[in-house]
């Protein structure tokens, strides 16, 4: 940010007080550039250092409010707002101007005037030396004045030839796909859906926050003009103007944000000096579209925390005095300090710790105590983090390595992993030319991760088992509303002997992967959690068609879904180049470790002998276990403490499409030996229950 020291100041300020002043409130001073007005006396331009959340000082007002907040220098400053003249106004605008805005979700509000009788020329001398001064380059009296006032107040504005208009109106809205803009000095562009625009009754006349159009241009022949002062989403300005590669200093300034709330006073300063370089006259009236202003918000800033958090004492009065230098209008009511926000600072100051840093930026950093030792606490480490050590222990255990992968990927193996509704977050960014997208999947990681094994012909008895806790990035389809969400991805090899897979080994290692995810659970649900398998159409593409389940645990009585596991798709193989067969699971991790650490509960061993029991069940191939586990929980069957599957068999004895699933029942009592008989009435009890709500057979 270049900042002309003197011209635009009554103040006696040299550079090397800025300087100091500027350094000690965090916005070092990098270069000092001579320059000479045209009265003969020489000044100084300051190029100033300001970090990206500090837009309010893009503008002269803002670094000049900065000097004068400052309370450690011998000088006290009051900041000099320019004042606005009462003007002369022409008839009202009426009908002579039409205005449209479509879309205030991303331009809370757009304004226009008019003004008449313009003479358009060169600019004065000293609106040529301010501007030039700061590296800009002299138009003509009204473009300059619009470039004068962004480097003054951090508004950027524009002005259009009223004539060149078609239809007299101003639409503000999203492009057309293919629509095109032919800029000032940035060429002609094609444009998307995605970029907003203003636009006459034919077509787009400038590229909304970045730049104006060529076809509306002011020049010597225009005699009314249409000043336009906005405020647009930030998230829109910076996307386009990175996909068309166009800089400019409003885009800069509206990337990082401008109230509304600035706007009216910002815009009345403008056409009060382009009326006085130009001779014109402002149309009564202002057309505004967009939001409802926003409200005023107030921040409770607490005394002793300030004190805590900078480790030195500040008064209360002097707290408030520090703020409202710097435009925060600060009261103070009993032992808390209520601090109304200025519009300029709307997008920065939002939290207590905010204000903090306020009061030690005007008393200067230097009067934080700088300590030669410094002390540590030792703290336990968070249940979160504790959590995840264990789960990676687990799984390391039985066998899983552990692998650190890229979060980038091709918008073509992203897209298969997409869930419904769902589409990939591009980067826009040429070093990744290759891999544009971020990874809807930590599959994708593991997918790369085996292929290397591949190549390398690695293999470990069992097959080689891989898992990763990493982010995945998607975004809502239509939208630029970002999911991002911590994922536990995990792939398995399906081991087998011969050509292909048989469907033991495919249910072997199926229940491989059930038992990892269940034993891993288990450390953070605790061990008597129900866990359940769903078979459920694939969440996407990477899993095979018939072969995925959701993943569920049931917690006081609600079931709560924690992820998916399935085979991986052969198209999800063909990604990387994978052969063979593999079981692949995702789960949300913070879900998973959200009851970290678990209820212990201990019981004491039991005193007398137990009886086990077992049931075959004939069902339906499309039976899950978790059918059967479900109805032998609704029984609440009496004296029984447990039950487990202990097999399956499919062969002609039980018939086409059916299955025998063979479970296993353990009841006990605590104060006596239980007798069978009593064991034989609950067994009855589940194989009828099985009959009539599972349709089965009982297998004998």
């Amino acid at each position: 940010m270049r900042w002309l020291n003197l011209y635009l100041s009554p103040s006696d300020l040299t550079p090397e007080e800025a300087d100091h002043i500027l350094t000690e409130a965090g916005m070092p001073i990098e270069e000092y550039k001579p320059t000479v007005l045209p009265n003969g006396q020489k000044d100084m331009v300051l190029d100033v250092e300001v970090t990206s959340n500090r837009g309010d000082c893009l503008g002269h007002i803002g670094i000049a409010r900065e000097i004068a907040a400052a309370r450690y220098t011998d000088k006290r400053r009051t900041l000099m707002m320019p004042e606005l003249a009462k003007m002369d106004l022409g008839p009202a605008i009426g009908d002579e101007l039409k205005l449209t805005n479509s879309v205030p979700e991303v331009c809370p509000l757009f304004t226009a005037r008019l003004l008449r009788g313009i003479k358009v020329g060169p600019s004065p001398q000293w609106l040529v030396t301010a501007i030039e001064s700061l590296g800009q380059r002299s138009i003509n009296n009204v473009v300059d004045i619009t470039n004068f006032i962004t480097l003054e107040l951090g508004n950027p504005c524009h002005v259009f030839d009223y004539d060149k208009l078609a239809g007299h109106e101003l639409q503000v809205r999203y492009a057309k796909d293919g629509e095109e803009v032919n800029t000032l000095y940035a060429g002609k562009h094609t444009l998307k859906s995605t970029d907003l625009v203003v636009a006459d009754a034919n077509g787009p006349q400038s590229l909304a926050g970045i730049i104006g159009g060529n076809d509306s241009q002011v020049d010597e022949n225009t005699t009314t003009v249409v000043f336009e002062m906005a405020t647009w989403d930030t998230v829109t300005i910076r996307n386009t103007g990175r996909r068309l590669n166009i800089r400019t200093d409003a885009a800069f300034r509206f990337e990082r944000g401008i109230d509304p709330r600035t706007i009216d006073y910002a815009a009345q300063r403008a056409v009060e000096l382009i009326c006085e370089v130009s001779g014109a006259t402002l149309a009564e009236g202002v057309l505004s579209q967009g939001l409802p202003l926003p409200e005023e918000k107030i921040i409770e800033l607490r005394p002793s925390r300030c004190d805590v958090v900078l480790g030195v004492h500040s008064e209360p009065a002097e707290i408030a005095e520090l703020l409202n230098a710097l435009s925060i209008r600060t009261e103070i009511k009993g032992e808390t300090l209520y601090c109304a926000i200025p519009p300029h600072r709307s997008h920065d100051l939002l939290r207590e710790i905010d204000l903090i840093e306020e009061v030690v930026r005007a008393r200067s950093l230097g009067v934080i105590p700088a300590s030669k030792t410094i002390s540590v606490q030792i703290r336990e480490p968070q249940h979160s983090e504790s959590a995840v050590r264990a789960i990676g222990a687990c799984l390391s255990g039985l066998g899983y390595y552990e692998t650190i992968t890229y979060s980038f990927t091709s918008p073509d193996k992203g897209k298969m992993f997409l869930r419904d509704g769902q589409e990939n977050v591009a980067v826009d960014d040429d070093r990744r030319k290759a891999e544009p997208a971020l990874r809807p999947s930590v599959l994708l990681g593991l997918i790369y991760s085996r292929k290397a094994n591949q190549d390398a012909r690695a293999s470990m008895p069992g097959g080689v088992r891989l898992f990763e806790i990493a982010s995945c990035f998607a975004q809502k389809a239509g939208t630029r509303d970002s999911i991002e969400r911590r994922q536990l991805a995990m792939l398995a090899d399906v081991p087998f002997a011969g050509k292909s897979a048989k469907h033991e080994d495919i249910q072997h290692s199926v229940r491989v992967m059930r038992g990892s995810i269940e034993s891993m659970l288990a450390l953070t649900f605790g061990g008597d959690v129900p866990i359940t398998l769903s078979p459920a159409p694939p969440v996407h593409g990477g899993y095979a068609k018939d072969a995925h389940a959701v993943i569920r645990v049931e917690i006081d009585g609600k079931a709560v879904e924690l992820g998916s596991v399935g085979l991986l798709s052969e198209k999800a193989k063909k990604v990387e180049g994978l052969t063979g067969v593999y079981v692949a699971a995702e789960l949300w991790i913070d879900e998973v470790i959200a009851p970290f650490p678990p209820i212990s509960r201990a019981s004491l061993l039991p005193a007398y002998p137990g009886i086990d029991r077992d049931l075959s069940l004939i069902v339906a191939e499309s039976t899950p276990w978790s059918s059967i586990e479900t109805l032998a929980r609704s029984q609440a069957l009496a004296k029984c403490v447990g039950y487990e599957m202990v097999s399956v068999y499919r062969g002609k004895q039980v018939g086409e499409g059916k299955k025998s699933v063979t479970m296993r029942l353990h009841f006990r009592d605590d104060e006596r030996t239980l007798r069978h008989e009593e064991v034989d009435s609950q067994m009855d009890q589940l194989a009828g229950a099985a009959k009539s709500t599972l349709g089965a057979e009982i297998r004998g």
